[in-house]
């Protein structure tokens, strides 16, 4: 390349090399990510005014001088200052006309991806008329709008079914995937991968050919022309997607009918209708919630969970290998890449340990997503013994043996006697309090809880929960590490429950109290579906199993009075060989990938079925109690800000995501309303729905949790 470069701006920046090839750079200054916004539509304009007119161009190769990222998207804040629907229908109209303007020059244009290939950032691509990118892990490709209630606003849902056909688009789109490079390719929305080695060389070498041809129609890209075939695939599609989603995006019914509407009326149309319901998404509450789930997440990986330096994680020893164990060293292992060592009583539990991680990377082989070296690699950062040999390089200890006090402090002696001073003691207890479990220690200091959710590998969430004699560097480190595990962690404090527990708690009794009355298992269950749940509470308390309920239920009831009472069943589930999945039988029978209610339950616990309540009513009386109880673990310290509380409901506990939280959630129907219903319930059903005193304090000033 020769050394003519034009700046033209911040951002962008296009210089003239040999053979006629153009370079044009992106890099958004003082940002670790490209982002697209609003205040480049100017410099953008221009630099394709010169490009249109330049006869000089052969081919251009638009790259990304970031050392990690091509464009990860579109500045979400921006949507953040729109008023009204036709404000950020302008800002989708805006970059349609600029990636039209892009597709349309003379010249080859060729992407050359490297890192994060994003929402706008993937549209930006879309528009070029070639793709590489390169084959690192890095490297992802996708339109993940959905996930904050919207489609793509940039001609992403005209470009993408063209390039690549209706089934795979919708696929794609509605679910916000992003896909590995080699996916990319064997879907046809990259034209080849590479190695980063030569990216730009190849891109290079595609920029200086011919243009790739149009097909013949877009009826031929579509559907092979088969209108019929396309609208079984919309049909379909329409089908699967509200059975997931319930009606409660809006996002996925748009993009059916954005996608459909462009292939049956064409581009132009296509993308008006993109625009308008870009802007009319982009205000509704169920946008606005999950873009705050996506500032708070993104907020919370920048912070450290305390005031000091965390110290390096060089093992981590993992004290049990059941189900939970061999998750947090799976987690440990595959994700915060470090040694793990695994201790059980008996070589049955490590090899369960062994076999658990084993299964799940056989598994990513299986689909090409690592090779056999790299599950190698990965298989022998896990180690294990029945005693504490091999663990001098481990400064974490992940404690995750029965919920039992004495047990535990055996752990904390032998951890203490056999390993250095310095070691963290990390206990994922749901339910004991870890003041308790750090009392008699020798170093209290380095004790913590540390709670993942079942199961490890795919719960995003972790409590992080010091004692008052827990050193701010333990906190700080146990934190990075989770951060390291693909965790979202939250610091909570040393109560009863923690967080998630105990806001779960008062939510499930309610369920079952319900069943009692009468309700049947599947209305309960599809309630709390329809208000947006991922699962009912009576599975979930299937999953979780009832004799996990009947161990916290009591420590809960002790600790934090009579609204944790729990109905009186699961003495009688339990007698009965009922302990959910677990044991094959609970409220459901299970027999391979089948469940059915098991019918017997209701002669089991005296229930005679007489439904009451309509499904509204019912998810309400259930959610009213969580709602009651997250107030007061915010009043009482436990959660240190709504935002950690509404993110330890919806990556816990799977409050439903378009609602932003239990705080978020209060705000928009109003805490007054809150209140009303709560004194409505009381007055039906008893002193547990009694509203706390925040919640009382806040509708008479008219506060809200997020002012």
């Amino acid at each position: 390349m020769n050394e003519q470069t034009k700046s033209t701006g911040s951002v962008f920046s296009l210089r003239h090399g040999d053979h006629g090839i153009a370079w044009l750079s992106i890099d958004v200054p003082g940002e670790s990510m490209n982002t697209l916004q609003a205040s480049f539509v100017d410099e953008i304009g221009a630099l394709l005014t010169e490009l249109e007119g330049n006869k000089d161009i052969k081919g251009m190769v638009l790259y990304s001088a970031k050392p990690d990222n091509f464009v990860a998207g579109a500045d979400v804040r921006m949507l953040d200052a729109c008023k009204t629907a036709a404000d950020a229908q302008a800002i989708a109209e805006a970059g349609q006309q600029l990636f039209s303007r892009l597709e349309k020059l003379p010249f080859h244009v060729v992407a050359a991806i490297h890192g994060p290939c994003l929402g706008g950032g993937l549209e930006l691509a879309l528009a070029c008329h070639s793709r590489v990118a390169t084959d690192d892990d890095k490297t992802r490709i996708g339109l993940p709008e959905v996930q904050l209630g919207l489609l793509p606003g940039s001609g992403g849902t005209q470009r993408l079914p063209r390039l690549i056909g209706v089934a795979g688009s919708l696929d794609m789109i509605l679910t916000g995937k992003q896909l590995r490079a080699k996916k990319a390719k064997k879907m046809g929305v990259v034209d080849d991968v590479v190695p980063q080695s030569v990216l730009l060389k190849v891109a290079e070498e595609l920029a200086g050919k011919s243009k790739p041809k149009r097909k013949s129609s877009w009826q031929d890209w579509a559907m092979g022309g088969n209108a019929l075939g396309r609208s079984v695939v919309f049909d379909q599609a329409a089908k699967k997607t509200r059975q997931k989603t319930r009606g409660n995006y809006p996002a996925t019914e748009a993009i059916l009918d954005v996608i459909k509407h462009g292939l049956d009326k064409g581009v132009e149309k296509g993308l008006a209708l993109e625009a308008k319901c870009f802007g009319e998404l982009v205000m509704t509450p169920e946008s606005a919630a999950l873009r705050s789930l996506f500032f708070a997440t993104t907020a919370m990986k920048k912070e450290t969970g305390a005031a000091a330096e965390p110290a390096v994680v060089t093992g981590v020893a993992v004290l049990g290998g059941g189900l939970m164990g061999a998750g947090i060293a799976n987690v440990s292992a595959t994700k915060a890449n470090v040694p793990v060592r695994v201790k059980d009583v008996s070589n049955d539990g490590l090899l369960n340990a062994m076999n658990y991680s084993y299964k799940l990377l056989e598994k990513k082989r299986k689909r090409r997503i690592i090779s056999k070296a790299e599950l190698q690699t990965q298989m022998a950062r896990i180690s294990g013994s029945t005693d504490y040999t091999g663990m001098d390089r481990c400064n974490v200890v992940v404690e995750a043996v029965f919920e039992d006090l004495s047990l535990k402090h055996s752990m904390v002696a032998e951890v203490e006697d056999a390993l250095a001073d310095s070691t963290i003691f990390a206990t994922n207890t749901s339910s004991l309090p870890i003041h308790q479990i750090a009392g008699g220690a020798k170093r209290p200091e380095n004790i913590v809880g540390l709670h993942y959710f079942s199961p490890v590998d795919k719960m995003p969430l972790v409590e992080v929960i010091p004692h008052e004699g827990t050193s701010e560097q333990t906190v700080a480190t146990v934190v990075k590490l989770a951060k390291k595990q693909g965790k979202t962690p939250i610091v909570v404090a040393d109560k009863a429950g923690f967080y998630v527990n105990r806001i779960l708690a008062p939510y499930m009794n309610e369920a079952a109290t319900t069943l009692l009355a009468g309700e049947s298992v599947e209305h309960i269950d599809n309630a709390l579906l329809d208000f947006g749940f991922p699962v009912g509470p009576v599975t979930l308390l299937d999953e979780v199993g009832i004799d996990i309920g009947a161990k916290i239920s009591p420590i809960l009831l002790n600790e934090l009075g009579e609204r944790f009472r729990a109905p009186d069943m699961f003495d009688v589930m339990l007698n009965d060989g009922r302990k959910g999945r677990k044991s094959g039988k609970g409220f459901f029978t299970y027999n391979g990938k089948k469940k059915e209610v098991d019918k017997r339950v209701y002669g089991l616990l005296g229930v005679e079925l007489k439904s009451q309540l309509s499904g509204h009513e019912l998810a309400i009386r259930c959610v009213l109690m969580m709602l009651n109880e997250a107030a007061r673990c915010l009043d009482e310290g436990v959660v240190k800000s709504a935002r950690d509380g509404d993110i330890g409901a919806v990556f816990g506990i799977g409050f439903p995501p378009f609602l932003g939280g239990p705080f978020r959630y209060m705000d928009q129907i109003g805490v007054h309303r809150v209140v009303e219903l709560l004194e409505q319930h009381e007055a039906k059903y008893g002193d547990r729905f009694a509203p706390c005193s925040r919640l009382i304090a806040m509708a008479a000033e008219g506060k809200a949790f997020y002012e």
